[in-house]
């Protein structure tokens, strides 16, 4: 074959799914790029174009066009590793004074590729974030150091500490802790956020507030801000159930019992 003849072929080849190419564009925008390859190929179809969907698959691939994924969660469960404690909270998430119910979990962001994970304590009495750490890694350190943070210098004989049935929660070490400091472990049940929704409601809060309403360029930049905005939720951001911030809150309960 020669050179006039193959380039010939070459362009009606490139040129044989121009059309096709930009319908798929057409829907792929109108389904606000939530289309993959099969439900494009469908569409493509009852619009009369006959494709199969390994050549749709190859084409959006070559455009670019990737439907969007939702959002991972992390989850830290990993089965039965240690002790299962029972639900002893059961969803019961009012508190008459500090230091009787708190709640604790992980959650993970994502910036750019690098992860970062939040340990959070939270007070259910008045929504107060009493200690956290932040861990380029969810390992057992993440959550011991957090503890060791909410536990210094408090008197929390009968405190129920709320979780899920993540690892942590499990192991021996953080068991022990707890039970040094004369503290009741209760857990959700398995697969069942809504028993712990007072620390989705914060995770939920927080991204809702900072991540999702900020472009940040690195993780290092969103740990700083997550720091400035855990101290301005506690001591700043009015709660409608309490008519002030959680800091706010406890000085004033403070100072009637005084």
């Amino acid at each position: 074959m020669n050179r006039a003849t193959y380039y010939y072929h070459v362009k009606d080849r490139e040129d044989k799914y121009a059309d096709t190419k930009q319908k798929i564009r057409a829907i792929f925008a109108q389904n606000k790029e939530r289309y993959g390859y099969r439900r494009v190929c469908l569409a493509l179809h009852a619009d009369g174009i006959v494709i199969n969907k390994k050549a749709v698959a190859r084409l959006m691939q070559e455009m670019g066009l990737y439907a969007k994924r939702r959002r991972v969660h992390y989850h830290s469960y990993k089965g039965e590793v240690g002790k299962i404690a029972p639900n002893i909270l059961s969803r019961d998430f009012g508190a008459a004074a500090p230091n009787q119910k708190w709640t604790t979990d992980i959650t993970q962001v994502d910036i750019k590729g690098q992860k970062c994970y939040l340990s959070p304590v939270l007070d259910m009495w008045n929504g107060e974030i009493i200690s956290y750490t932040i861990s380029n890694s969810p390992n057992l350190e993440l959550v011991i150091r957090m503890m060791k943070k909410a536990v210094h210098n408090k008197n929390l004989n009968g405190l129920i500490m709320h979780s899920d049935q993540g690892w942590h929660y499990q192991h021996g070490m953080y068991q022990a802790l707890l039970r040094e400091h004369h503290i009741i472990q209760s857990m959700s049940r398995k697969g069942n956020c809504l028993d712990n929704s007072m620390m989705e409601n914060f995770f939920g809060l927080m991204k809702k507030e900072l991540l999702y309403v900020n472009q940040f360029e690195s993780i290092d930049q969103f740990k700083v801000e997550l720091q400035r905005y855990i101290k301005y939720y506690n001591n700043d951001r009015i709660k409608l159930r309490l008519k002030m911030s959680p800091v706010q809150y406890r000085a004033h309960y403070q100072n009637k019992i005084s």
